[in-house]
């Protein structure tokens, strides 16, 4: 799940068609044509026409030779994005600097390769063509033809003002770079995210189906086995005059109850076992925290009703991505928890409460308000590194949980148990982390019970 997760994480910046980058020029180039015929046309604006209509058509040129020479399908790398964008911002400003460079109104558009830049690639391609942008609108402050009317006229705005557009575009290249660096990073991080809860899902679910598979092969195959041991029993008792085929009966036998003690270990009996859809409540939460009871911590399991609930523990729907998450909080507890890892059941008429706490350091204060977050290491202090060698993950864990969590009507809260600066005696029991789950009881709750009614004998 890892490698998917990082391959997809690599390839985000393969997500930019060039088909799409084309499309944004030729959009360019139509505005560019329509500005100097405007200029040039109506506002008798004395522009070298050639030269501008020369510095389009290298944008044209070059658009025309993508679609002759890639298929419309092609995916650009990172560096081919990013040479486009240079180059993009490379026309811009030789157009900008031909006609009027920072005097001109339509100076702002050299923000649009960074802006494009910092959504679709990498930190430092992004650096990248941010510093040409910057560079070229310096030379544009300092070299560039000025605006003539055909009258003679010189159009130019003061210099302090032509320093103020300068110090603008800076700033809006710096600013929009990170803006849209951060938003951008940050929705790659959450379909990164949910992509990894996708396939933690579908494991669980395969899982689970395999575990009806065994029960119903475990069903069928109980009748042959059981015949096959009845009749090796009757051969070994009719062989007592023959011991070497009395021996092969027997191992017969033996090899029977071997097959009926391995399915048995595999499934649960019965071919439409409601245990596999509905448990009692304990049940579940034994069976999520199951693959961390020998990780050399202690994990107790508490269960009581709370105000107004019955003495009886309910029965809940044993969903996939339930199992999975409590599997994932209970994991986390484990791996930082000193001794002890509690696992806390509660229940009303309304509302079902599960509280995993453990006895270690806790969440770091500045981090509880994201605690969910995904690629977010919440526990990973540099006191805690090499703790546990296997442990690095990505921060996906408690994200994957929350999310799961949430999708069976779910509520999540995050806390410590005490204050996290506490050191060694003065750590009270329950002291660490805290994670308390609330579900409404009509959510996740089973009337049937976990097996249903005792059904009659009909003879």
């Amino acid at each position: 799940m890892t490698a998917a997760v990082h391959s997809s994480r690599d390839s985000h910046s393969e997500w930019v068609r060039l088909r799409t980058l084309v499309n944004l020029r030729w959009t360019a180039v139509f505005g560019q044509i329509v500005a100097i015929g405007v200029a040039w046309l109506v506002y008798d604006i004395a522009l070298d026409l050639a030269l501008c209509l020369l510095i389009v058509g290298a944008t044209v040129l070059a658009n025309l030779l993508a679609m002759l020479l890639f298929p419309e399908n092609r995916r650009l790398s990172e560096t081919e994005t990013m040479l486009t964008l240079v180059f993009d911002t490379a026309q811009l400003a030789l157009l900008l600097a031909v006609t009027g460079g920072l005097d001109n109104p339509f100076a702002l558009l050299i923000l649009a390769p960074t802006a494009i830049a910092a959504t679709a690639l990498h930190t430092l391609p992004t650096v990248i063509v941010g510093m040409v942008t910057i560079t070229l609108v310096s030379l544009l402050g300092i070299y560039s033809a000025p605006i003539m009317m055909y009258d003679g006229t010189l159009i130019a705005v003061p210099e302090i003002f032509e320093f103020g557009i300068w110090v603008a575009i800076i700033i809006g290249v710096v600013f929009l770079g990170i803006y849209a660096r951060r938003v951008s990073s940050e929705i790659h991080s959450m379909g990164d995210a949910l992509l990894a809860t996708q396939m933690a899902l579908a494991r669980e679910q395969k899982l689970t189906d395999l575990g009806g598979v065994v029960a119903a092969a475990a069903h069928e195959l109980g009748t042959p086995l059981a015949t096959i041991k009845l009749v090796s029993t009757e051969l070994a008792d009719e062989l007592d005059d023959r011991p070497e085929l009395r021996e092969d009966a027997l191992l017969i036998r033996q090899q029977a109850d071997r097959c009926r003690d391995i399915l048995r270990s595999m499934g649960r009996a019965g071919k439409d076992d409601k245990h596999l859809r509905v448990a009692p409540l304990l049940a579940v939460l034994r069976e999520a925290a199951e693959p961390h009871l020998n990780r050399g911590k202690t994990i107790l399991f508490e269960a009581a009703p709370g105000p107004g609930g019955s003495e009886r523990q309910p029965s809940v729907i044993r969903f996939p991505e339930l199992v999975h998450a409590l599997r994932n909080l209970v994991q986390n507890a484990v791996d930082f928890a000193r001794e002890t890892v509690w696992v806390e059941a509660e229940w009303s008429a309304e509302t079902i409460t599960v509280r995993i706490v453990d006895d270690g350091p806790g969440y770091p204060p500045g981090v509880l308000g994201r605690i969910g977050d995904p690629f977010l290491s919440a526990r990973k202090g540099e006191a805690d590194r090499g703790k546990r060698a296997e442990y690095e993950g990505m921060g996906l864990g408690l994200f994957i949980a929350k999310t799961l969590l949430e999708r069976t009507g779910a509520r999540l809260k995050f806390a410590n148990g005490t204050a996290p600066y506490l050191q060694g005696a003065e750590y009270p029991g329950r002291s660490g982390a805290v994670v308390e789950v609330v579900w409404p009881a009509a959510r996740i709750a089973s009337a049937e019970g976990a097996l249903g009614e005792n059904q009659p004998i009909i003879r």
